[in-house]
Formats: C-alpha cells, sequence, structure tokens
C-alpha cells in the first residue's frame, strides 16, 4: 500500500530565533549572495563614492575615472584603519590614519616615507575589491569571488524589468523610508513572498491595486516573479497612462535574499531592501523612484499610501509572528502548497525555505 504523501512543514522556529543560525548566516549566506549596495544615482561622478555595511563588513563602492563602479573593502592595506565614511567625493581615497593613499582603482598611490623601506613595493599593494554587478541602476555586491553572475541567479529579471521601466535609466531615488522591523529577516521575506495573508490583511493592495485571483508567484532561478492582473484602473487615485507598454500591470521581482522590485501601474517603480540586524531585528528600506528625483505628486501619493497602509499592516503581521516563534507551544504547521498555485497557496513559501535551509544546512 503506498503511503499518503506528507505535507511540507514550515521551518522550525530556531531558524528565525537562535543567534546562533543568524552567525552562521552573516558567515555565510550573506557572504555568497549578490546584496545591494546604492544607486548609481549617488555615484555620478569619478571620485563619488557609498560607503555601506554588509553583515559585519565595512564596504564601499566608488566610480573610477574610466566610469566603472567598483567595491572595496573599507580598510587600508597598512593597519586596518577604515577609509571613508558615508558618502561624498574625492579625488584619490586617503586613508586618516597615516595618509596611504589610494587611487579610483584601489592601487596604492602613495605611502609617507615608504622609501626609507627595504624592498617596499606600492604595485603590489591594493585594496581588496568586492565582486560588483550594476543592474538597472542599482549596484549589487557579492563577497564570493567564484559566485555566479546575476543574470545566472535571477534568469530573465533583467530583461522583464527593463519591459516595465522602460526609462529606468533617468530614474532616481525620490525617497527612501527606514522601517524597523522587529523580527527575523527571514519572517519579513516570506511575508512579503506570499499573499495567502493579503486579502484578510491588506484590503487596500488587494482591491484596489491586484486582482486577487489571478495573482501568482512562481521561481526563475533564484528571483521570486510575482505576476497579476489589475482591478478596475478607471478607479485608481493617479492617471496610469505613461506613454510606455505594461502601463495597466502590477509586477513584481523578489530577489533573494533581500531586495524586490516592483512595478506599480503607471510604471511606478519601487524597491523593498532588507537589512539584517540580528536575530530578532531587520531594517527594510522602502524605495521611490522619480525621473530626475524631482519631486512627482503621484509617486508621493502612492508612497504616502503605501506607508499608511500595506507596509503599516505588514509589520505588525510580522512582529506578531517573531512573538509566537518564541512561544513553546508552536509546532510547525504543514504549508498551504497548492498544486495550481494561486493567491491562496504557500509555495512561494516552500522554495523561500528550501533556499533557507540550504544555506543553513549545506
Amino acid at each position: 500500500m503506498n503511503e499518503m504523501p506528507q505535507p511540507v512543514r514550515s521551518l522550525a522556529a530556531r531558524y528565525y530565533t537562535d543567534p546562533q543560525i543568524f552567525k552562521a548566516e552573516q558567515a555565510g549566506l550573506l557572504a555568497r549572495t549578490w546584496q545591494f549596495a546604492c544607486h548609481t544615482s549617488q555615484l555620478e561622478n569619478p571620485g563619488d563614492y557609498v560607503a555601506f555595511a554588509m553583515g559585519d563588513e565595512s564596504l564601499f563602492s566608488i566610480k573610477g575615472r574610466d566610469g566603472e563602479i567598483r567595491t572595496f573593502y573599507n580598510v587600508c592595506q597598512h593597519r586596518a584603519h577604515q577609509l571613508v565614511s558615508g558618502e561624498g567625493s574625492t579625488r584619490v581615497v586617503v586613508c586618516p590614519y597615516h595618509a596611504w593613499t589610494y587611487e579610483l582603482t584601489g592601487a596604492l598611490r602613495a605611502a609617507p616615507n615608504a622609501k626609507s623601506v627595504p624592498g617596499f613595493d606600492k604595485s603590489k599593494i591594493c585594496l581588496t575589491e568586492v565582486r560588483t554587478d550594476v543592474f538597472l541602476g542599482f549596484v549589487f555586491v557579492n563577497l564570493d569571488d567564484d559566485a555566479k553572475p546575476m543574470e545566472d541567479w535571477f534568469p530573465n529579471a533583467h530583461t522583464e524589468l527593463e519591459a516595465f521601466v522602460p526609462n529606468w535609466a533617468e530614474l532616481k531615488p525620490l525617497e527612501w523610508v527606514e522601517i524597523t522591523e522587529n523580527c527575523n529577516w527571514k519572517v519579513s521575506v516570506e511575508n512579503y513572498s506570499e499573499c495567502y495573508h493579503c486579502t484578510l490583511n491588506h484590503p487596500t493592495f488587494a482591491t484596489g491595486v491586484i486582482r486577487s485571483e489571478t495573482y501568482d508567484i512562481q521561481p526563475q532561478g533564484y528571483c521570486l516573479r510575482h505576476t497579476t492582473e489589475c482591478n478596475d484602473l478607471s478607479q485608481m487615485a493617479y492617471d496610469i497612462e505613461s506613454g510606455f507598454d505594461n502601463h495597466d500591470k502590477y509586477s513584481s521581482w523578489f530577489l533573494w535574499p533581500m531586495f524586490s522590485f516592483q512595478v506599480y501601474p503607471g510604471n511606478l517603480l519601487n524597491t523593498y531592501h532588507w537589512r539584517a540586524i540580528d536575530a530578532n531585528h531587520v531594517v527594510v528600506w522602502r524605495g521611490w523612484y522619480s525621473v530626475g528625483g524631482f519631486d512627482d505628486e503621484t509617486v508621493r501619493r502612492m508612497a504616502q499610501q503605501d506607508r499608511a497602509t500595506t507596509v503599516e499592516e505588514d509589520i505588525h503581521l510580522v512582529e506578531s509572528v517573531q512573538r509566537g516563534l518564541k512561544s513553546r507551544g508552536y509546532v510547525p504547521g504543514p504549508l498551504v502548497v497548492d498544486p495550481g498555485c494561486g493567491v491562496n497557496s504557500e509555495h512561494s513559501v516552500m522554495h523561500l525555505q528550501s533556499w533557507m535551509r540550504e544555506a543553513i544546512d549545506g
């Protein structure tokens, strides 16, 4: 007699609450995946740089005189002082400790009194570079020198997104809203990556943008591709006629593990970016973009509506989940994986949790 197939159960609570698992993620997962660094509009001119954290590491991206954007570990090769902070522009990179000076390519240019050192060869000293990929104006980095390129990780995402946002090169950040959530980053990412909860918890999004019965999420490599038909767009609070194709659609591309592009009707680009703080806290940057970064009433209105509805609603949901994960009464239940997929299926969470297990358990 054939045994009945067993349902896929959700991850054990320890994956979301154990500081040792978070520590393992910092050393492994977050060092071997593509992570968002900055937007190219922050690096318009040679010498422009942006420093940022990635796990326990401090990095900075900088634009060279050849137009190339490079990323380096933010540490001097002399005696390990950090080189830059925040954003700025510089002709060369000068260490504040002993004034060792580096070219924008990372090569050592000068070191005070180095000529007195027998055998000192500045040509052999260079800042440690990190793999960098520019994806439709967004700079991503990967600490793994052997990692496959973003196109392999997220097949077709670049082409599809460009079809929805053909004017991406004209866009700059209008605003980035920083949101702290008292939960593990995976709780927040899972919540973003399913719409099983949308009708009950997101009435504005579920009735004002998407047509829930057509909502689906499917993996494309390590990308979760969200597609849907939209509701009656005559009821939209703004004019969606952008002059571009796909102006009457909503679509999303979640790039594992911590970044997502969304396009609202009217070809409005917005993003989510997660940065894990510790096992119980994550900061989410909600980004909105406009042509030239100029004030745009439509984008502002959408950002305000989103922050007051979907974002605020999600904060309460994910923080409640994190509290529940710490309960001794929680026994991981079966995921609702519908073979037909659709809005009331958690097949997308099943894929996410598979990637999470893979990253932790090997």
